[in-house]
């Protein structure tokens, strides 16, 4: 569909107004660039990450890895030794403790940004104190960074099940209050890419549909809720489209080979609305895509397609940052040195995770000597993100309140919206022998199959419907036999699963089939529950009943139990085709209890 106007319709239907772009003459963003020195112009376009949980007093480990990859110990010796435009959290890297801390971490981090040396008061930039964004990938379901007690949501393919561009606003609005109540300013959120491979094993549930309209419509509705429900730079990824390929970018180079006009038809309308919406960044791909540039860079590299297409063709005019600079889909070609080089010259803005933070940084301003890369060149991407800090109010920068996050995050209003949502993603695709909803009075549950250990999904269903829990990840022979014993003496086993399709890399050998089929054997009544792809089915033939989440978060569980019991009706509608089964937008329904 023309996909600015699908976008514009779900943005007056959620009746949210998108906000003007500041003016630039004379702006506090001129000011501030007039008095900057080249180094801290180059600093401004890097955004990575630092180890530790707290700004000045990381642990003795934390310190000894600042000290090699960097070669000063803190977080805020880093930021001030290169003039950070941007710091992202990880758990990895002990930046997402718990609320208080990341909240704690955050001020301290602007508190050296700003040159303040406390993280109290406020801070207005002047000179080098330009505050930082501080970031992290917070898009939900499978990729989730924020610690408990966070608002869990689904995932975008499960908003995609649920249809409702409202949806994805509260969502993007309750995620970005609770960011912002920690000091995180920007959310690598949402994902556009529109998967029309059932095999992608990069972006799969992370889309939200297969389709290209109902992609455009989520992601524009998710941006709003961001950056217009709560103020939250959000970024539109991953450019030009990551939906079709079947090799992960983290550790090869995709190439993908849709023609120019499938381009247009299938990739295309996701980013056109998110700029119809006014995301304040959108992120590129480390794809290859022939089509749009027949010299074989990858995207992040490539002027055709960032500065022609995106910034020509598309008309887009905010920030661009690359995927994490570390990936392997951007290192083949060029050394590291000259990755962020040409990156700047391909259009890019803001330069993330390089994986030699001295050599980038070196590697810029020794372009700009030799006059490889002009000062006026750092000056237009130095400006847009300025403008992007502008736009939030991060150019006069005030701490946040850690009691006040506390409150904030995982209050009661927002899990209520998360399990409002949620309950609206469960959807039912086989119900042959008409097993559910599953009347439990006075019988037993027996849940098992994959599990998170980061979210115990199979304790929390099992919770949720009384049953007993048996985990059995990708189960050996004897892990098998201990289920289907188990089933024996229950009335109902939940089975779950997780990508059981791929038996080369996720489940070698196919042993979460193994286990479906011999539970199935048993004769008992069995439900099988995929948990990420909703694909799973095809590699079960024998399965009769069978329902996808798209995620295994506790609300995704919660919302899971009410449907087997008839609690809740299944509402969700599948927002991908699986091959050969069931076509895009199936889903079954029945009366509730």
């Amino acid at each position: 569909m023309r996909t600015r106007t699908v976008a514009l319709l779900a943005i007056a239907a959620l009746g949210v107004m998108i906000p003007a772009a500041p003016a630039t003459a004379a702006s506090p963003v001129e000011t501030l660039l007039g008095r900057m020195t080249l180094a801290e112009k180059v600093g401004q376009l890097f955004t990575t990450y630092a180890y530790g949980s707290d700004a000045t007093a990381p642990s003795a480990a934390d310190a000894a890895a600042n000290r090699r990859l960097f070669g000063v110990d803190t977080p805020a010796e880093v930021v001030a030794k290169y003039h950070l435009g941007g710091v992202i959290y990880f758990a990895w890297t002990n930046s997402l403790q718990n609320t208080r801390q990341i909240a704690t971490l955050s001020n301290g981090l602007q508190a050296a940004a700003t040159g303040t040396g406390a993280a109290t008061g406020t801070a207005t930039a002047t000179g080098t104190g330009v505050p930082l964004t501080i970031s992290t990938d917070q898009e939900h379901g499978v990729v989730t960074r924020m610690p408990a007690p966070a608002t869990q949501f689904p995932g975008g393919m499960a908003i995609g099940a649920g249809r409702n561009p409202v949806d994805a606003y509260r969502t993007g609005k309750v995620t970005g209050a609770e960011l912002r109540a920690v000091g995180i300013n920007q959310a690598w959120a949402p994902v556009a890419d529109v998967n029309v491979n059932p095999a992608n094993p990069v972006i799969g549930v992370r889309s939200f549909s297969s389709d290209p309209g109902l992609a455009a419509a989520l992601t524009a509705s998710q941006i709003l809720g961001l950056q217009v429900g709560a103020n939250t730079s959000a970024s539109a990824k991953h450019f030009p489209g990551h939906g079709d390929t079947a090799t992960d970018s983290h550790t090869g180079l995709p190439v993908i080979t849709h023609s120019r006009e499938e381009w247009q038809r299938i990739d295309a309308p996701p980013f056109r609305a998110a700029i119809a919406a006014g995301a304040d960044a959108i992120m590129s791909a480390h794809i290859v895509v022939p089509a749009l540039d027949p010299a074989g860079d990858p995207a992040t590299l490539s002027k055709p397609i960032l500065t022609g297409l995106l910034r020509g063709e598309l008309g887009y005019r905010g920030v661009i940052v690359t995927d994490s600079l570390e990936m392997a889909g951007v290192r083949q070609k060029y050394g590291d040195a000259r990755v962020p080089v040409l990156a700047l010259q391909a259009g890019a803005d803001m330069l993330l995770m390089p994986p030699n933070m001295q050599v980038a940084y070196d590697a810029v301003l020794g372009a700009v000597a030799s006059g490889e890369l002009t000062e006026a060149r750092i000056d237009q991407s130095v400006r847009r993100i300025l403008t992007l800090k502008q736009k939030r109010g991060l150019l006069s920068w005030t701490p946040v309140d850690p009691a006040a996050a506390e409150r904030s995050v995982g209050s009661a209003e927002h899990v209520r919206v998360a399990r409002a949502v949620t309950d609206r993603t469960v959807t039912a695709i086989r119900n042959d022998a008409n097993l559910l909803p599953w009347s439990g009075a006075g019988k037993s549950v027996l849940v098992t199959g994959w599990n998170s250990s980061a979210y115990n999904n199979v304790a929390v269903l099992a919770g949720a419907l009384k049953g007993t829990p048996l985990v059995t990840g990708l189960p050996n022979d004897a892990k098998i036999a201990e289920a289907v014993t188990a089933a024996g003496s229950h009335d109902l086993t939940v089975v779950l699963t997780s990508k059981a399709w791929d038996t080369t890399v996720t489940d070698p050998g196919g042993r979460q089939q193994a286990l479906v089929k011999a539970l199935v054997a048993t004769g008992k009544p069995v439900v099988v529950v995929a948990v990420r792809d909703p694909y799973d089915i095809v590699a079960l033939p024998d399965v009769t009943t069978y329902l996808a989440t798209y995620s295994y978060t506790g609300v995704a569980m919660e919302s899971l139990a009410k449907v087997i019991v008839g609690a809740t009706a299944p509402r969700g509608k599948l927002p991908v085709e699986i091959p050969a089964l069931f076509p895009y937008g199936y889903g079954l329904t029945w009366s509730v209890r």
